[in-house]
Parts: C-alpha cells; structure tokens; sequence
C-alpha cells in the first residue's frame, strides 16, 4: 500500500514515480576482482570451517571419482583374459566391482556433504550481510539515502546478495572439482597410457579454445540483452504508470514504435548470446565425442600391437568424458565468479559508507514536554557546504501554539522540519525543546516527541489495525476506536469485511481522503505531545479538504504544532504563520496581520483567491 512500489526485472529496479535504475547487467565486471572476494573471505571469516569443509569434500570426491576409471580397466582385463583361458576369476572380478561401487557411493556421499555444507555457507553469509544491509540503511545518514535511488538500494539488498549466493553455493566448490577434475584426469591419463593421453587432452584443448573464442564474442550480445531488457522494463512502466497522459496526448503510436524498436533490438541481442551460448554444448559434445573415437580407434591399434590391454580403452573413454566436462565449468564459473565480484564491491561499498554519529550518553527521554518552547537559535543550514538554505534562522514557538510555516516553492520549509526532526543535522546554530538541545537528544527520542502526518498517506500491506499503531505498543481498542470516531473514519472500517482486521494492499479501494484520515488517526494514536502536518490536504478535493481539516484540527488541539501548507485557506487560523522566502524569515503574524502588510503572504493569498474572497 505504500505510494512507491518497486518493480523487480531481471536487469533493475526502478520506481514507479520514475526513480533511477539500479541493477546488475549480466556480465557486469568488477573493478578489482581480488579485492572483492579477499573482503567477502574476511567478511565471512567466523563461517571459514564450512568453506574449507566444502572444498575438502570436493577435492575428496574428485579423487575417489579419479579412481574408478582405473578400477575399472583392471576388472576389464581380467574378463577380457578369463575369456581367453577359460579361467573367469568371477571372486576376483565381484571384489572389484563392489570396490568401484563403494568407491562411487562414498564419492555420492561426500559429495552430498559438500553441498550441504555449501549451501548452507551461503545461505548463512547472505542472511547475515541482509541484516547487516538492514542495520547499515538505518544507521546511515539520511542524506546517503536521500541522494540515491531506491532502486539501486534495492539492488543491494536482493538482485547483489542473490548474485553473490548463487556463486558461493554453487560455483566456487564446483570450480575447484573441475580443476582437480582436469589436471587428476590428465595426470591419470599420462600415468595410464601417454599416447592415448596425449590423442585425447589435444582434443579436449581444441575444445576448450574454441569455446573460449565463443564466450568472448558472445559476451557483448550478453550485455546488449541486460541493457535492452533494462529499457523495456522502463519504457513498460512509464507508459502503463502514465496511460492517462499518454492517451491524453495522442501518444500511442509513438510508445508502441519505441517499444517496437526497443524490442527488435532486445530480440536480436537475445537471439544471438542465446545462439552463441548454445553451441558451446554441442561443440563440447563434438570434442567429446571425436575424443572417444580417437581412443577407440588408436587404442585398438595398440591393442593389436600388444603395447596396452583392453581395458585401458576402458578406462580412457570414461577419462576423456570426465576431463571435457571440467572446461566448460572453469569457464561458466570464471563468468559467474566476475558477476558476483562486482555484485560484492557494491556490497561492501555500501558497508563502507559513514555512520551517523555514536549517541552513547545522550537523553533517551523527556518527561512532561507539553509544556515546553520550542526554540530556534541562529540556525543554519545547506544540504551542500556552498550552498545554504536555511541562513541565521531565529524563532520561538510557545507550547500549545499551531505554528503555520509557508513560501514559495525551494524556500526552506520542508528543509525546516527536516532539520526539527534531526533527519539532518544543523551546519550551526541550535534547536532546543525545552531548553535542551536536540543535538543532546537521541534521534529515537526527537522522534518520541513528534506526531506526523504528510502529504504522501504511506500505508503498508497489513491490517486496518496494524497500520493504525504503526510503532506504538499497548494500545488498547478502546483508544484506536475512539480515535477513528474522533477523524471520521470509524463508520468507513467497520463497513471493511474483517473491520480493523481486513488485510490492505495495492488492490484496496481506498480514496485518497479516507487513506489521509487513516494517517491522521495513527498521529492521534501516537499521541505525542507535538505535532508536524506537511502538506496534509495538497491531494485531496475541496469537500474531502474540509473532513480531513475537521479531523486536523481535532488532532491539534492541546499540542504543539507545525503546518506547512500551499493551501493558505487551510492555516488561516493558525497562532502565528511564518513567510519564508530563499531561507529566512520575511514575515510573521496571524492571518490578518499578514494582509494588512501587503507583502509576500498578501501576494501568496491573492494568487490563490479573489478580492472579495480575501474579505
């Protein structure tokens, strides 16, 4: 139910509002591959004992494999010669085979063992750096978030850590059994026979150039795939998020043309890496096969000259299946270990970003604040050091006043409430609520102290109920009903099916004004001593602008609190109503007064309604 949901492709994530694109593209490169995985070693060095109990079973497995092929000749042999000489020695033969079979099956079970405790590994490393993702997004400054998308976050959290799971479960033990599989199966091989060993590993490297040739020129098509998909994905969501504007305008055919020519190209960038790709398999296929046939046909010539047995063929055809198949995983799993670098460099750099300040020893809590000034004390502040928006700000708001801050667009107001709230900290000066500053509070205790109601009614997929004591504990029934009769959404929830139970999600058919009543009576919930309405009826109309107001000014009675507002019909009995204009103060008073100046706010009011409705 929240107003941005994200929308998960292959390729990004992206905003519905049209945020910026965050993802990995499907051969993405890191800058520093070794660095990369050196920090997700030391990241995950308290799980070490399970990757260096993965790679031992892998090693193990490839060499208990190792042996059957040799095994296997040796029972070829004696068959071959109680063929012969009549003398089948069937006891010799049966102790053979059920030492290849158990051979196989401790090799099946070690191998069991290695994925288990692989995946585990993984699944236990991206739990923890997903928690530690989770812990580091809140303890950052609000300012790190604010200058990124949340589709690149996003990205960090699912599409980055997912890559990185997928190489850690599967690629990096596999990697290493196919080394040992391809330098065990050569060895083996020259130990057995060096001619066939030789006729067999000079197919297999004709192989493997080959495949190589191919994985780099199909690489870029692998690219192009990810990047046309990226703006499909994009051009899809901004058409059918702007359907209305796009009819509106006539723009039909022009979106379908674009999404035609965006498409022929993702098709032939897809065609193509898919093509490419797929003839790795064959061609390996090729090799192994015209592999099998060299050492058939020269190991039966040297069968014929007496210089091998039988068996050696034997076991050279089960060798050369085994060391073609490692080539093609060597060179899948270099691609997938570069993809998962970079995905960790991402990682690892959010980790690296800069905390917010330590609070150890600051106030937790402050008892009997309704009471108390709010006080501004030349405060200044810019987003960028060159540039300050808020400058030598001074004010004091007595308690129980409804202070009401307006200006035009970019003179400070929201930056205001910002600063009040501690989502950022002043450049100098101070703001204190009474007589301490918020700088010796707590963040988590500024926030105690503050109800807030926006203009953007965030609701989450959840109950009625659990959104209505959204981060308050204990509330009792009593206290959430009354204060739904109190905005006037009470009548509207019991109408739901389950009442206070129904489930919310995108599908619900809420009005914007019932959803902003919701808010309000979650602020009223909260019931915390002072109060923030930011833009609170900017998106809803006139008749429903009046049930929220009536509901807003029952919120506010008997606390402290701050309004910004375009609509200036809606603050006109505020206490005081400050006028900022490029950061400071350039006028304050009541309605009235502010009229009688003739001055900024007059000129405010005036573009919003007649003379005669100024009177």
């Amino acid at each position: 139910m929240a107003k941005n949901s994200y929308s998960l492709g292959q390729v990004e994530m992206k905003t519905s509002g049209g945020g910026k694109r965050g993802g990995m593209n499907a051969a993405e490169k890191p800058k520093d591959f070794t660095s990369a995985w050196i920090m997700v070693l030391k990241y995950s060095k308290r799980l070490m004992p399970m990757v260096v109990l993965g790679i031992a079973c892998a090693i193990l497995s490839v060499i208990l494999t190792l042996f059957g092929p040799d095994t296997l000749k040796n029972i070829t042999n004696l068959i071959s010669q109680g063929m012969q000489d009549g003398n089948m020695q069937l006891e010799k033969i049966a102790n053979m085979t059920t030492r290849i079979m158990l051979i196989y099956l401790a090799s099946a079970v070690i191998t069991y063992i290695e994925s288990y405790t692989m995946t585990t590994y993984s699944s236990r490393l991206t739990q923890m750096m997903r928690t530690d993702i989770s812990h580091k997004l809140n303890a950052i400054p609000l300012s790190r978030t604010d200058s990124s998308s949340f589709g690149d976050l996003l990205s960090r959290v699912t599409n980055d850590v997912d890559t990185l799971n997928m190489a850690l479960d599967k690629t990096i033990a596999e990697l290493v059994a196919a080394v040992i599989t391809f330098v065990g199966c050569a060895v083996m091989m020259l130990i057995t026979n060096v001619q066939l060993a030789l006729a067999a590993i000079g197919f297999a490297l004709l192989g493997f150039i080959a495949m190589r040739f191919i994985i780099k020129y199909s690489q870029p098509f692998f690219v192009n795939r990810s990047h046309y998909l990226g703006l499909l994905n994009g051009h899809i969501e901004e058409m059918f998020a702007g359907h209305v504007i796009v009819k509106a305008y006539n723009g039909e055919k022009d979106s379908e043309n674009t999404f035609k020519q965006i498409n022929e190209k993702l098709y032939e960038a897809n065609w193509k890496s898919q093509y490419l790709s797929g003839m790795m398999m064959p061609i390996m296929e090729l090799v192994s096969n015209l592999g099998y046939v060299a050492v058939c046909v020269y190991g039966a010539y040297l069968v014929s000259k007496g210089v091998i047995d039988f068996g050696v063929i034997v076991a050279f055809i089960v060798y050369v299946k085994l060391f073609t198949q490692p080539l093609t995983q060597v060179a899948e799993g270099t691609t997938s270990l570069q993809t998962a670098a970079a995905a960790a460099e991402r990682i690892f750099q959010l980790f690296q970003e800069e905390e917010m300040e330590d609070e150890t020893g600051k106030i937790e809590k402050i008892e009997h604040i309704e009471e108390a000034d709010v006080v501004f004390d030349h405060v200044n502040f810019g987003y960028r050091p060159e540039r300050t928006i808020i400058n030598d700000f001074n004010f004091t708001v007595y308690p129980g006043h409804h202070v009401a801050i307006v200006g035009p667009t970019g003179a400070g107001k929201t930056t205001l409430v910002n600063l009040l709230m501690r989502f950022y900290e002043v450049n100098s000066g101070s703001i204190s609520i009474g007589g301490i500053k918020t700088s010796d509070m707590t963040r988590e205790c500024v926030h105690s102290l503050f109800g807030m109601v926006l203009q953007d009614t965030w609701l989450f997929n959840g109950s009625v109920r659990d959104n209505l004591i959204f981060g308050k504990k204990d509330v009792s029934e009593e206290k959430m009903i009354e204060a739904c009769k109190a905005v006037g959404i009470h009548h509207y929830i019991t109408s739901l099916p389950q009442g206070y139970d129904t489930i919310l999600t995108d599908d619900s058919n809420m009005s914007v004004g019932q959803r902003q009543l919701m808010t309000i009576a979650r602020a009223m919930i909260n019931n915390a001593p002072l109060l923030i309405l930011d833009e609170a009826t900017s998106s809803v109309d006139t008749r429903t602008e009046q049930m929220v107001q009536d509901a807003m000014n029952k919120l506010t009675e008997g606390r402290t609190s701050f309004t910004i507002a375009h609509r200036l019909s809606t603050i006109r009995d505020a206490d005081i109503i400050l006028v900022m204009k490029d950061g400071d103060i350039v006028e304050t008073g009541n309605h009235k007064e502010l009229l009688e100046m003739k001055g900024v706010y007059a000129d405010l009011w005036n573009s919003q309604f007649t003379e005669g409705a100024a009177i």
